[in-house]
């Protein structure tokens, strides 16, 4: 027992990190931001990376420094706050997972990690790397529903039956967390993967076949609105999508807009 625990505690410091840290730091909006050096040691590789944030944050924090202002939230890869622009990829060196998902095993002792906030028009720095995203939710409320009668009358519930295939493929797109990676990916900053997959997740169900052009219509005017530019059709998003949603959703979109304006012909 006593060998045991004296190997895991020489394998434990074996295995401590020291990092170089370049952030991105920036006091609001429209100041001028600026790539800031910090040391860190002590790092364990089963840590996550949002938890090697907070411990540099600590360090900071002792040294009257003004903490680093990121974002997180459930630190489960559910709700896809946690953007940051890793080494040149969004959400960092692994795929399918979000930053709150990525680990330090991914990083090596003595290694550089730059760490920066999504880069686009539509998603200006708030704070450091914290970025606002709220150009997402107004595409949403453009046309990402489907109108309902909730006059207070009871309903019942739906009994249209879905093909699985159309279910499971609603189902796909609709785990789609908002995190904005498809749109830091994409060379011009496209957001065209975030909005198809909010227009395919109704128009693929019979509920959202009604109002299918009219949707189409108005989240794509409003994402233009917003300043996203247009697909650059690398799939880059696609690749960097945490959730691998398909570039499939962008024809669907494109199909269903294309509709739209020959029938306003």
């Amino acid at each position: 027992m006593f060998y045991f625990v004296l190997f895991n505690f020489v394998a434990k410091i074996y295995l401590i990190m020291n990092l170089t840290l370049k952030i991105w730091r920036q006091a609001n909006k429209n100041a001028k931001g600026e790539m800031k050096e910090y040391q860190i040691s002590g790092i364990e590789p089963d840590m996550s990376f949002l938890e090697m944030m907070d411990i540099l944050n600590e360090d900071l924090i002792k040294k009257d420094i003004e903490p680093i202002a990121f974002d997180h939230d459930c630190r489960e890869g559910i709700c896809g706050m946690c953007s940051l622009f890793i080494n040149g990829r969004p959400h960092g060196p692994d795929d399918r997972i979000t930053t709150c998902q990525l680990h330090m095993r991914k990083f090596k002792d003595g290694d550089t990690i730059y760490i920066e906030p999504w880069r686009a028009k539509a998603f200006p720095v708030i704070k450091d790397l914290v970025v606002d995203r709220s150009a997402f939710d107004r595409i949403i409320q453009s046309g990402g529903y489907v109108n309902v009668n909730t006059s207070g009358n009871t309903i019942d519930a739906n009994a249209i039956p879905i093909p699985k295939l159309d279910a499971d493929k609603a189902f796909e797109a609709a785990t789609c967390i908002g995190c904005g990676a498809c749109v830091a990916a994409c060379k011009n900053a496209s957001a065209m993967l975030f909005t198809s997959a909010k227009i395919s997740q109704l128009d693929l169900l019979p509920q959202g076949k009604v109002e299918s052009k009219n949707r189409a219509e108005k989240m794509i005017a409003q994402m233009d609105k917003e300043g996203f530019g247009n697909c650059t059709n690398t799939g880059a998003c696609e690749a960097e999508c945490p959730k691998g949603i398909s570039l499939s959703n962008i024809a669907r979109m494109n199909r269903i807009y294309a509709d739209a304006l020959v029938s306003n012909d």
